[in-house]
């Protein structure tokens, strides 16, 4: 049954994508559906079975590398964080699955789609259930290589091209980290295996474990730990490596729901968790991701505010999402971080599944200042949106408020400078989601028409199967965190067992929790139910303020208000950074080093032209002047001088390594010998 769960995405993408031509487009997506949703029955039942009556399960021990002290096998692992993972990357991709039935349903390559979705699911899968470090590494690139197929999943699209692409390329730089992480992981516990280099890590950190690293010493976890990081920064579209993240809405909708939802931005997140062993005995690296998460939160809050593409704003607010869900493990504080990552699941894919309603009843159209009005021609839409957006501003009582609130309360009861700092930042970012998410709510369904209207005659409320996955997750973010809270982040709960390791001091700041001031509880709320009603009063008082429109170039030209607008709407301006000071500048190191000097200047000597050119200028000279002489001392000299060019090669590469000691030990007689032929010859030739 466990094997199943993992394997039956991957034998509906090779059934639906392989047999497509025969099943076409509606049978490929009955297949991959039927695959994904028989295994999220499954994960239910290993969820009753690992999570509920806390039974582990460890299953199919093959060997797949065994070379020398190194020996990774095929295994799969089991345990309460894996399982919980598994509820949220097969519910919401069944749901993707059958809301793509739909939304593609016109689309000439639904095969290809489907077979693509499903086999993200797989690789993902792979992920969490792994039980060592390569075999995580193979999902973790094979969720990596799967977005780049489903953004540009529209390849005619030159737009989806350049996002793919720079999502892949983003992606690699922070997989650079976790592939120098693993190899460290190897070179100190000499294995790759999780149950071996967690028992481990308490003894390496009680001995002395430094490490040499760009000429300085440093210690050895908290080196493995920041490139594990560094990784996860990348995945998980942290601040730095975030960019790939608002260019992979370039994909269709379903591509954008389940990527941040349920697989590859997640997976960043899980990794750190199922490492925690490792970053609790790294204490600069906790402070370190603490920091970073919490700059992403309120980098992403204030850009989507001023966001005007529908799925960016979502978007952008799934970076702010993942910012606490970092900084939460930054804190020490892994379950939380979880419990965020599965209510996060269910309000998010909610929010993308239900603008792709909207897009996909507006003719394609995803610029919200020309839409409005849509309250009363897409009510199902409306109503889930207002409902994905409370949760995501941490309304009370909804799914967002049991674990958002909670990361930032925990962050003020930690009492250090890196947890204050990410609980004001955090509480800033809650400003800032309410005033965007309510943004979002009024310039699409609830101010005055502003688009064409050849897209308004196209308006049509959502068919059965676009709206059956919106209503389920609707019910998950209402009430999804209500019912698992005193589970997975109750105080002394066992449900995570042995799967999240925590030092015994980093749980005094649960007990913190329960005795910090009202006012600090309740600021939180307060900043969220603010910046939604000033949304509301802003955008109604000054309704054209949402199509400024200004150029960068002449920033010192326009007025301040105009220079914050555009700083914000731009994202601060880290694209252009990254493009002037990174993309040109290897642009044109390349053309001038890699294309002019060795392309140009040396492989084209050996390439088909150059050789022909070559031989044509000196193969007179080669025939006539050197080799063909007609001396026969001279053809003599010639073989002597090959033969003994062959010797020297074999002795120096294949007798002796010195080259003094292969001459050494040739006999005397020999060597004279040998040197009076080659004078003599070399005098008669000459």
């Amino acid at each position: 049954m466990y094997l199943l769960i993992v394997f039956l995405p991957l034998i509906g993408a090779c059934v639906g994508g392989l047999g497509g031509q025969w099943l076409g487009g509606r049978g490929s997506f009955i297949v991959t559906s039927t695959c994904t949703a028989l295994s999220a029955l499954l994960s239910v039942l290993a969820f009753y079975e690992v999570g509920l009556l806390g039974s582990p399960c460890i299953g199919l021990q093959l060997t797949w590398i065994h070379c020398e002290l190194f020996q990774a096998n095929w295994g799969f692992l089991f345990d309460s964080l894996t399982v919980t993972m598994l509820i949220v990357v097969t519910v919401v991709s069944t749901l993707v699955h059958i809301y793509s039935g739909s939304y593609m349903e016109t689309d000439p390559h639904l095969s290809r789609f489907c077979s693509y979705l499903s086999l993200f699911t797989f690789f993902m899968l792979m992920l969490v259930t792994a039980d060592n470090f390569i075999q995580l590494f193979m999902g973790w690139e094979g969720v990596g290589l799967c977005s780049y197929l489903l953004i540009g999943f529209w390849f005619t699209r030159i737009q989806a091209n350049k996002s793919a692409i720079k999502a892949i390329i983003v992606n690699r730089l922070g997989d650079f980290g976790i592939t120098i992480g693993i190899l460290m992981i190897f070179y100190f516990f000499k294995s790759v295996k999780f149950a071996t280099v967690f028992s481990l890590v308490h003894h390496l950190a009680t001995t002395s474990n430094n490490s040499h690293f760009l000429n300085g010493e440093f210690d050895a976890l908290t080196l493995i730990s920041l490139f594990l990081f560094i990784g996860a920064v990348g995945k998980s579209a942290q601040l730095g490596l975030h960019t790939w993240l608002p260019s992979a809405m370039e994909g269709p909708t379903p591509v954008s729901a389940l990527i941040h939802a349920a697989t590859m931005v997640t997976a960043g997140i899980f990794m750190i968790i199922r490492c925690s062993a490792l970053f609790e005995y790294a204490p600069t690296t906790l402070a370190i991701v603490t920091l970073v998460g919490a700059m992403t939160a309120f980098f992403a809050a204030t850009s989507g505010m001023l966001q005007n593409d529908l799925k960016k704003v979502i978007a952008y607010s799934t970076c702010s999402q993942l910012g606490y869900m970092i900084f939460a493990c930054g804190l020490s504080h892994y379950s939380v971080s979880l419990f965020h990552v599965m209510n996060h699941a269910f309000f998010k894919a909610l929010l993308f599944l239900s603008a792709g309603a909207v897009i996909h009843s507006m003719a394609d159209e995803q610029d919200m200042r020309k839409m409005g009005g849509l309250v009363r021609s897409l009510p199902l839409p409306y109503i889930m949106i207002v409902i994905g957006s409370l949760a995501l501003m941490g309304f009370p009582y909804l799914t967002g408020f049991y674990s958002k609130d909670v990361i930032l309360e925990l962050a003020y009861a930690s009492y250090t400078v890196s947890g204050h700092f990410a609980h004001w930042l955090g509480t800033l970012s809650a400003f800032f989601t309410a005033f965007y998410s309510f943004r979002l709510l009024f310039l699409t369904f609830l101010s005055a028409p502003q688009g064409y209207k050849a897209s308004y005659q196209a308006v049509h409320e959502a068919p059965f199967l676009l709206g059956f996955p919106l209503m389920v997750l609707a019910f998950g973010s209402i009430f999804a965190g209500y019912l698992f809270k005193d589970m997975m982040i109750g105080l002394g709960t066992p449900f995570f067992g042995n799967s999240i390791f925590m030092l015994p001091q980093h749980y005094l700041s649960l007990d913190g929790e329960f005795f910090l001031p009202y006012f600090i509880k309740g600021i939180p709320v307060l900043l969220s139910l603010l910046g939604a009603i000033l949304a509301l009063i802003f955008y109604y008082s000054f309704p054209g303020f949402s199509a400024t429109s200004v150029q960068t170039s002449v920033l010192t030209q326009i007025p301040l208000k105009v220079q914050i607008y555009t700083f914000f709407n731009r994202s601060w301006f880290f694209d252009r950074v990254y493009n002037e000071w990174g993309g040109r500048f290897f642009m044109a190191s390349g053309y001038a080093l890699t294309f002019k000097m060795v392309d140009k200047g040396i492989l084209e000597l050996f390439g088909p032209l150059g050789i022909s050119r070559t031989l044509q200028k000196f193969a007179p000279n080669v025939v006539y002047g050197l080799t063909q002489k007609g001396s026969i001392p001279h053809y003599a000299f010639t073989m002597i001088l090959g033969v003994a060019l062959a010797i020297i090669l074999n002795g120096v590469f294949f007798i002796a390594p010195d080259f003094t000691s292969f001459f050494s030990e040739l006999p005397k007689e020999s060597a004279l010998q040998f040197f009076l032929i080659f004078v003599v010859l070399l005098a008669s030739d000459l």
